[in-house]
């Protein structure tokens, strides 16, 4: 598999990283260099790792999982991004008192959720018989660049005081709306739709 095609892969994976990214900087308000580190670690660690678990699962456990692993990234999705909405609208949280998403089950979540596309690409390159160590490095590499470039801009966008509670409420609108994108890439919305 030629770079250019690795690379192009690699960005296109780290879209959903990169806008979960924008979100939590715009969350958080004020990054620092360990929450830049913790989310990008972990978002380029996950993307790293599922094509490397769905190349090792191939096509054994891959019709059992393409059943319902769109709908476990919406329900991940959707369940951190109705939190922040309803975190938007809580008056009485102080500013101290806002959840890290770069911390606990919360990144846990995010990671997975963000990463699960990766998996199918893992389940594809095996049926290629390309080796997927390349392709699997420069799958976290980009999606941890992708990361720190997104939580950059969430900050600076999260730091504007007048723009901070409808930036976070639409940033959990933007977390579901790339959660139902999942489900329509799969064909889900369109069975619905008809």
């Amino acid at each position: 598999m030629k770079f250019i095609n690795i690379f192009a892969l690699a960005v296109a994976l780290a879209m959903d990283a990169f806008a979960v990214s924008i979100v939590t900087g715009v969350n958080l308000k004020n990054v620092s260099f360990r929450q830049t580190f913790r989310l990008s670690w972990h978002f380029g660690l996950f993307q790293a790792m599922m094509p490397v678990i769905g190349w090792c699962a191939g096509l054994s456990v891959r019709i059992h999982i393409e059943r319902y692993d769109h709908w476990v990234a919406f329900g991940l999705l959707a369940f951190v991004g109705i939190h922040m909405i309803r975190e938007a609208f809580d008056h009485d949280k102080s500013e101290k008192r806002k959840k890290d998403h770069t911390k606990g089950i919360t990144l846990v979540i995010l990671s997975i959720a963000t990463s699960i596309d990766a998996l199918a690409v893992g389940f594809s390159l095996s049926l290629l018989g390309v080796s997927i160590w390349t392709p699997a490095i420069i799958i976290g590499i980009v999606a941890g660049i992708f990361t720190i470039i997104g939580l950059q801009i969430g900050e600076k966008i999260g730091s504007a005081k007048q723009l901070s509670r409808y930036a976070e409420t639409i940033g959990g609108g933007v977390l579901i709306a790339i959660g139902f994108n999942i489900l329509h890439e799969h064909g889900v919305l369109s069975a619905f739709l008809n």
